[in-house]
């Protein structure tokens, strides 16, 4: 399998110890590690040359996010160096009914400093055969969107399959652009395209059609099927959609799914049952790691594709940090239904 090329920002994750909430803190784990930076590691993990491209500050904080990348045997000869300073993001874990709560400080970063034509990517696009950006990275400035818009069309005007994971984030479109005035000509460009509801509606003003997506802890994946087309006929290059499906019955317990649609057939992924989170930060990060492994590992197998999305994701909740750090055996053994967690000795 060729190269897969990620674009974005890494940062620096603050989180008080356990399940202590901010005013309780007199310390923080260091965790680093963002959307385009945890799908990189996710793929590295399973044994595919992995290339991460973003902008980091020449300082000992920019020198650790790189060693992160590196020990996890991620690419990043292609990373340019400059601007003031990494983002960070201060994270308060919930549990049982208490939800987790993030709070950026990520302002005037070397990431979102980036601008059109720092990128060499006909260079970094050598030997690559896919491409992956969220829709985190046009929201932190202009120059962020400039430079993904430019990746997009190099990897379209090479043949790079172009994935995005559309991630919604209201707090980061600060800059005077709004969702709908920016992402339709980034998307226009992928072949791939993982989005849930919230996405579709803040993003391009489409709703499912005349149906109530969720009902208690599960969630119908029927019921996007009308989002899906929708988001199919207004970007004609893609190929196929897919959504995670999460119910939410606490902080602690969610339900956990997917679907793919390829235009003719909706793919549904089992549901699975996640009872104890340790951490759900990262989980459709880690989603889209499985989706692109699967896609390019079991090609002409949708089914299989996200069934081993689905069961990696599942896993990644029950990891400490932003990355999904699991085997392809592991994730395997779980999409073959052993659930049981036995110690392997």
């Amino acid at each position: 399998m060729g190269k897969v090329v990620t674009f974005g920002e890494i940062m620096l994750r603050l989180s008080p110890p356990g399940f202590k909430r901010f005013s309780q803190a007199n310390s923080f784990d260091v965790v680093y590690g963002g959307g385009e930076s945890n799908v990189a590691v996710s793929l590295a993990n399973y044994g595919l040359d992995t290339e991460f491209v973003t902008r980091l500050p020449q300082n000992d904080l920019g020198e650790c996010a790189l060693m992160e990348m590196r020990k996890r045997n991620v690419g990043t000869q292609y990373i340019e160096r400059g601007g003031e300073r990494l983002g960070i993001y201060f994270l308060e874990t919930g549990a049982v009914s208490r939800g987790s709560k993030v709070v950026y400080d990520r302002a005037h970063s070397s990431m979102s400093t980036i601008e059109k034509g720092m990128v060499d990517w006909e260079a970094v696009f050598k030997g690559a055969e896919w491409f992956h950006w969220t829709g985190i990275t046009p929201a932190i400035s202009q120059g962020a969107a400039d430079a993904c818009l430019e990746a997009i069309q190099m990897a379209n005007k090479l043949g790079v399959t172009v994935s995005t994971d559309l991630n919604y984030r209201k707090k980061l479109w600060k800059y005077g652009k709004s969702p709908m005035d920016v992402m339709p000509e980034l998307v226009a460009g992928c072949d791939i395209i993982l989005g849930n509801e919230e996405d579709a509606e803040k993003h391009f003003g489409l709703h499912p059609e005349g149906v109530d997506v969720t009902h208690g802890g599960s969630v119908d994946g029927k019921a996007y099927l009308s989002v899906l087309k929708q988001l199919m006929e207004m970007f004609p290059r893609a190929k196929k959609v897919i959504t995670t499906l999460r119910g939410s019955i606490s902080a602690s317990h969610n339900t956990w799914s997917g679907v793919l649609y390829d235009g003719k057939t909706l793919y549904e992924a089992p549901e699975y049952n996640i009872t104890h989170i340790v951490d759900r930060v990262g989980g459709g990060d880690s989603f889209m790691g499985g989706l692109i492994y699967g896609l390019m590992q079991y090609q002409g197998d949708d089914q299989k594709a996200l069934n081993f999305a689905v069961a990696a994701s599942c896993l990644k909740h029950t990891i400490k940090g932003d990355a999904n750090l699991v085997t392809v055996e592991e994730v395997e053994k779980l999409m073959s239904g052993d659930a049981s967690g036995r110690v392997s000795r």
